[in-house]
């Protein structure tokens, strides 16, 4: 099969998902499309790097400057976020007064920029975060947030995944690379390097997931056995596609994530809080054991993995001997510029971009205020987490799984960098919904003519 006649199938596939998962009895807005391209271009790579087959051409732009034409994709997509979320003031202010833990850390992070040595570099970074968060507003603040929330990882799969397939079966120029030290062939997919690929899968299957139980347990919804094989098909596509990547973090996170979407739909765990939270304590204990606990590494060397975390703790010692600032940082997003990257570059090896450790990440930009600040995020959205799966366990289950997986991706990765897939699901899934949008979107799903039809025949089987 040549290249053309993969990308025409390919294609034809996409859109085949996209016709097999359309429901015509539920309606979201036509603005969902904004985040999704916003995501689409953030799980993949920016646009100006699509002309470049080698993304490291492209370092001392990406760390300072920035391009030109991307700059002016993510302000295009900002604005018109804006202009949406204007349109929808009423429910923007009522989501503001319930999410405080959220807005003190953002407005924390522009405070931050006044004392950065790259303050124009960290307010355009700040910029592009606040986009992150305008983002998932769109998505929550649809008539039917739920919906809106499915078809957002639905659609962001039927692309990324099998466009990553393509790329890395047909056009390897874009969608593999090579180890620098040992040459040993990469796969990256629709994204730049492996890892990154990782985390895009890792999403989009946790999302698959979360679409394939809804599904199975919607006994009367129209065209039940197709969704439940393309729903599932993606997530044994996500699966695969991590493996031959070969990104452990991602795959312990969706295997993870995964245990406590699945393990919450059994009664004997979902009917008490404690259940769920012994549940959630569990899944992350286990690999922070692995990660720092373990004897001598040997939880890691049995997952192919070295005590050093393939580098991490190397890159962990070089960051922490440059002694900045414990209480407040560098400044929003600039650590890893100037003088301090080329010093890292030199304690390490040249193209290294990030401390490879979300919490460690947060303290050298934002200090022990910002870790404090963002742990606090975190609890907060996990007890909201709770809170909704206790009258909605559907919605409430993929907040919990994706809280699970982004506090353990970011023990061996940045995950809470601006812009990272894993931190935009994890923004989405953490923020509060106020109780009056909770009830009308629960009005949604009741209108819903398969819950209604199973709510009859439950009605007929009482009488």
């Amino acid at each position: 099969m040549n290249q053309l006649i993969a990308t025409i199938a390919c294609v034809a596939v996409i859109i085949g998902l996209f016709v097999l998962d359309r429901d015509t009895t539920t309606r979201t807005s036509k603005a969902l499309w904004i985040p999704l391209l916003w995501m689409l271009i953030n799980g993949s790579r920016p646009v100006s790097m699509w002309s470049q087959n080698d993304p490291t051409n492209l370092l001392a732009v990406q760390y300072t400057e920035g391009s030109p034409v991307d700059a002016a994709v993510y302000g295009i997509l900002i604005a018109t976020a804006v202009l949406v979320l204007i349109s929808r003031s009423r429910q923007v202010q009522l989501f503001l007064q319930k999410n405080g833990p959220i807005l003190v850390f953002f407005s924390y992070c522009l405070l931050s920029i006044s004392w950065s040595d790259y303050s124009l570099v960290g307010l355009k970074r700040w910029i592009k975060a606040f986009g992150d968060f305008a983002m998932i507003l769109i998505i929550l603040t649809d008539p039917n947030s739920q919906a809106a929330m499915r078809r957002f990882f639905s659609r962001a799969s039927f692309i990324l995944m099998p466009a990553s397939l393509l790329l890395i079966k047909f056009y390897p120029a874009l969608g593999r690379t090579f180890n620098q030290w040992t040459w040993i062939p990469m796969y990256t997919g629709v994204t730049t390097n492996k890892n990154s690929l990782g985390v895009i899968c890792m999403v989009c299957g946790l999302g698959s997931l979360w679409s394939l139980i809804g599904t199975y347990e919607q006994r009367m919804m129209p065209r039940r056995l197709a969704r439940l094989i393309a729903h599932g098909s993606f997530v044994a596509l996500s699966t695969y596609l991590i493996v031959k990547a070969d990104s452990m973090t991602s795959l312990s996170c969706l295997v993870m994530g995964g245990v406590v979407m699945v393990m919450t739909t059994q009664k004997w765990i979902a009917g008490r809080a404690s259940g769920v939270n012994a549940l959630v304590a569990g899944s992350i204990a286990l690999p922070l054991v692995a990660v720092f606990v373990s004897s001598a590494g040997e939880l890691l060397q049995s997952l192919g993995r070295n005590s050093t975390l393939t580098g991490r703790t190397g890159i962990w010692k070089a960051v922490l001997s440059l002694h900045t600032n414990p209480l407040v940082g560098t400044g929003f997003e600039t650590f890893w510029l100037g003088e301090r990257l080329q010093r890292v570059w030199d304690m390490t090896e040249k193209g290294i971009q990030e401390a490879h450790n979300g919490y460690l990440e947060v303290y050298l930009n934002l200090g022990w205020i910002g870790v404090v600040l963002m742990i606090g995020l975190i609890v907060v959205g996990y007890r909201h987490a709770l809170a909704i799966f206790r009258y909605d366990p559907q919605a409430g289950r993929l907040r919990l799984a994706f809280i699970t997986a982004g506090v353990i991706y970011s023990l061996t990765e940045a995950g809470f960098r601006m812009m990272n897939p894993i931190w935009i699901a994890l923004l989405l899934t953490t923020t509060c919904i106020p109780a009056s949008l909770r009830v009308k979107n629960r009005q949604q799903v009741t209108k819903h003519p398969a819950v209604q039809a199973a709510l009859r025949r439950q009605t007929r089987i009482l009488q």
